[in-house]
């Protein structure tokens, strides 16, 4: 039983939050924002697997190789559109902080979901990233 704070910033238990939705017995998340909090707990976890599970098959590569160097460290949810239980599409904007060969950086990316099978996947996003000069 994992009852580390979740990495989302959800302020939950990571057994109560993303717990739910990553890892091999992970169930479907219910929006298209847990699917996004659950990615970004992946990314900080280094869970490819669940990572390429949750990408739509026409834009998933074959292959993805996380970065070492990198280490996340904060997620803000800016804005969703979309992404409800009823929904089929949506969109979620967000700034996820992280720490790269000494360096403070933000990827600020708006992000596209749909739902595949009746699960929600991540299609797509406009990335961009920015950096501080501060160590």
């Amino acid at each position: 039983m994992d009852t580390d704070p979740c990495p989302c910033g959800s302020l939950d238990v990571f057994d109560a939050c993303c717990g739910r939705y990553v890892g091999p017995d992970g169930v479907a998340a219910p929006t298209a924002e847990a699917l996004m909090r659950s990615r970004y707990t992946a990314f900080v976890r280094g869970d490819v697997e669940h990572l390429l599970r949750t990408w739509h098959p026409d834009t998933r590569p074959t292959a993805l190789e996380l970065d070492p160097s990198v280490r996340w460290t904060g997620l803000d949810v800016l804005d969703r559109a979309g992404g409800g239980l009823f929904d089929t599409e949506g969109v979620v904007e967000f700034r996820a902080h992280h720490r790269e060969r000494g360096r403070s950086e933000v990827q600020h990316e708006r992000s596209r979901f749909v739902r595949d099978a009746g699960r929600w996947v991540y299609v797509d996003g406009v990335v961009g990233t920015s950096r501080s000069t501060s160590p």
